[in-house]
């Protein structure tokens, strides 16, 4: 497996695979079995398999946030290492922003709406990073996970607006035996919360109105920003204790599939 720092290391490895098909993997690390599922249908389906490891600046809305996220990377390379990776690209910000962040990719629709309206720029710099790391790997699919449903409805939309040559990949939500969603971020739940946590998947997926999944959740100590549909999901966003959770669930014949926005 190689392990590529600079971007003459990158552009060799990427010349030298340049008749080979390319699956990649664009992560922030603290890598869990979600990740590992994408890098598995990446694996089967391509010749050579790339995963980034960048934990990006200009997508945290937060500074805590940002110095809080978890940072394993020789737990996440030796899995990479397991899983049969060709190639984990770690790039710096000089090397992702060499603009300093002044040339940006927004979206002027979805963006605004369910997690951006709680996270200003959040999606700015998802978009701009997103691009900039396709347009560098060139790969022929790119992977993402389900559970950022809003996320990869645009970045799907972005390929398909820039006539990207990518396919872009959704893969479903992998999730713990209780129900929660894999995430980095439960990586900071006290055992208190992570205790409390899968109820969020539980509430969603319940027959319950949107109304009622609300005070649901709050009685159990969540703040709600958004439980709302997004084409035949639910998507949903609470705050437990400092923690920001996200989650989404197929509505099929839930009672809430007639309900509008909350």
């Amino acid at each position: 497996m190689k392990i590529l720092k600079q971007q003459s290391e990158w552009r060799d490895f990427r010349q030298s695979q340049a008749q080979s098909s390319v699956g990649f993997v664009p992560t922030m690390g603290a890598l869990h079995a979600g990740h590992m599922s994408l890098v598995a249908q990446a694996r089967q389906s391509n010749d050579v398999v790339v995963v980034s490891i960048y934990i990006n600046p200009t997508q945290f809305d937060q500074a805590a946030d940002l110095n809080n996220y978890p940072q394993l990377l020789e737990q996440d390379l030796a899995q990479l290492q397991a899983a049969g990776v060709d190639a984990v690209l770690l790039p710096t910000y000089d090397w992702i922003y060499p603009d300093q962040y002044t040339y940006q990719l927004s979206e002027h629709d979805l963006s605004g709406r369910f997690c951006g309206a709680h996270r200003p720029g959040h999606f700015d710099g998802v978009l701009t990073v997103v691009m900039k790391l396709l347009n560098m790997v060139g790969p022929k699919r790119a992977y993402f996970g389900e559970k950022d449903y809003q996320q990869l409805h645009l970045i799907k939309g972005m390929a398909e607006a820039f006539f990207l040559p990518s396919e872009i990949i959704g893969c479903a939500t992998m999730r713990e035996q209780d129900g929660l969603a894999m995430s980095s971020r439960n990586l900071r739940l006290t055992a208190e919360q992570r205790s409390t946590a899968p109820l969020l998947y539980q509430v969603l997926s319940d027959k319950s109105s949107i109304a009622e999944k609300i005070q649901t959740l709050e009685s159990a100590g969540f703040q709600v920003e958004y439980i709302e549909q997004l084409d035949d999901r639910l998507l949903a966003a609470v705050q437990l204790g400092e923690i920001r959770l996200i989650d989404n669930v197929s509505i099929g014949n839930s009672s809430a599939k007639q309900e509008k926005v909350a």
